[in-house]
């Protein structure tokens, strides 16, 4: 058997005069990018020049909308009704579809970013506000939510196809869920232990738990947080050691 799974990362995330992340080095590593679609980073001009430079490299776009926060990263969460969340992720993945379209290409997935993915992986009617919207605006679309969350099954309702993802530099609870980022182990910044994690995942579909526990998880794609200090340095790695145990890395 073959085994194969997508890498991704969250780039476009400078806005401004603001600079974020190591897009330049990240995406030749990478098969899928995540791009920030202006409310919890990213601008127009982030927007379009980050596209231009996936198409160009040949990596898979995807649209990453979240919570209108840019002082808090996307990362705290907001009280919203599916509506909103409805209408945030239409706004968001239109505006990115846009750019695409300009560069002559097209989206093929969406993935929520920080708080707003954290509270559909847990509430139905926000991840099916959420599948609705990617539905709403191309039924084509992948619609990208963490292993064994409400985000994944509500894809399955709305009908748009779905990838399980798992990632490389968090750590997980017995649930399956994320180690909330108020934990002090909740990222893994040791390189090292993050390949170790990796490659569990992409091979055996088993990660341990921060407590101990060993889990069984679906694995389509592997998420590399690009505002790591050492994003490029650790999506070069990763994809070594990807392709050293037998994995092919590809898109979705």
């Amino acid at each position: 058997m073959t085994l194969r799974i997508d890498l991704n990362a969250d780039i476009g995330e400078s806005f401004g005069a603001w600079r974020m992340g190591q897009d330049a080095a990240v995406l030749p590593q990478v098969s899928s990018v995540n791009i920030a679609c202006g409310f919890h980073a990213g601008d127009p001009m982030t927007m379009h020049a980050t596209v231009r430079a996936a198409v160009a490299q040949g990596v898979a776009i995807g649209a990453h909308p979240a919570l209108p926060d840019l002082q808090g990263f996307g990362r705290r969460e907001m009280r919203i009704t599916p509506e909103e969340a409805y209408a945030l992720v239409v706004y968001q993945t239109g505006a990115l579809a846009g750019f695409a379209a300009a560069a002559g290409s097209r989206l093929a997935h969406v993935k929520p970013h920080g708080a707003l993915y954290t509270m559909a992986a847990r509430d139905a009617a926000l991840a099916d506000a959420i599948a609705t919207a990617v539905r709403d605006v191309d039924r084509r679309l992948i619609l990208v939510g963490l292993a064994g969350s409400e985000l994944t099954r509500a894809a399955g309702r709305a009908g748009v196809p779905a990838a399980s993802e798992v990632f490389a530099d968090r750590r997980y609870e017995a649930d399956g869920t994320l180690t909330p980022r108020s934990h002090p182990d909740a990222v893994i910044h040791d390189l090292d232990i993050a390949i170790v994690q990796v490659i569990a995942l992409a091979t055996r579909g088993e990660v341990a738990a921060r407590t101990g526990e060993r889990l069984r998880l679906a694995a389509d794609t592997i998420c590399l947080h690009g505002d790591r200090a050492d994003a490029g340095e650790a999506a070069r790695r990763i994809r070594q050691a990807l392709l050293e145990a037998g994995v092919t890395v590809a898109s979705l």
